[in-house]
């Protein structure tokens, strides 16, 4: 890593999330009036995710399910989720969901380009299997990475921790740029929102079958 490295990352952090905060204004605001039209619930919803340390935060998204969707517990979403709303469909296939967590990353809780920020309850089924999991956790959580742009929602567990580490050990500000160009590139290919089986609370095959050390 370069020296200057942190503080470009974080410079660039504050200014592109308040550009994008300023510039989407009016899709937020539209998006936030369909969600509170649509049953009256809150239009946000806060998530207990950790970052960089092991540090917890609460995470901001857009609400795309129906109002206590996990009352019976912690679940990722399935491919045919009964509990995302029909706007929630629309935005969670467009990314728009995750914008909230700009306000995130103005708060310094994450990066634009990191590892996905896990939930705690769902670290610690990883673990069991994938302790290396923890590695994820060496920088600061982000709104796109490798994992975002070349995995899947059913994406293995191990094939995202290879993937997260994979920029951990090349992250620069070439490579931050290149990601965002890429995110920008896949919110039009709605495959790359697939949820994982039907039932299932963490994805199938945590090691992928194919581990190496």
């Amino acid at each position: 890593m370069r020296w200057y490295y942190p503080f470009v990352k974080r410079l660039s952090d504050i200014l592109l999330s308040l550009t994008g905060l300023v510039l989407l204004s009016p899709i937020l605001g539209i998006v936030a009036l369909c969600i509170k039209l649509y049953d009256g619930g809150p239009v946000f919803y806060k998530q207990t995710r950790l970052t960089e340390g092991h540090k917890i935060f609460e995470i901001y998204k857009f609400r795309s399910m129906v109002v206590d969707a996990e009352k019976g517990g912690a679940r990722l979403a399935s491919r045919n989720d009964n509990r995302i709303t029909p706007v929630g469909k629309f935005i969670r296939m467009t990314r728009i969901d995750e914008l909230p967590q700009l306000i995130n990353i103005i708060k310094g809780d994450m990066s634009v380009v990191g590892p996905r920020p896990e939930r705690p309850e769902i670290e610690a089924k990883y673990l069991k299997e994938l302790p290396e999991f923890e590695l994820r956790l060496k920088v600061k959580a982000g709104l796109t990475g490798y994992a975002q742009v070349f995995g899947k929602y059913n994406t293995t567990p191990y094939d995202k921790l290879r993937l997260d580490l994979l920029y951990i050990n090349e992250q620069s500000v070439l490579l931050d740029l290149k990601l965002i160009v890429w995110t920008i590139k896949i919110l039009f290919i709605p495959e790359s929102t697939e949820g994982i089986e039907e039932g299932r609370k963490t994805p199938s095959n945590i090691s992928g079958g194919n581990r190496k050390y």
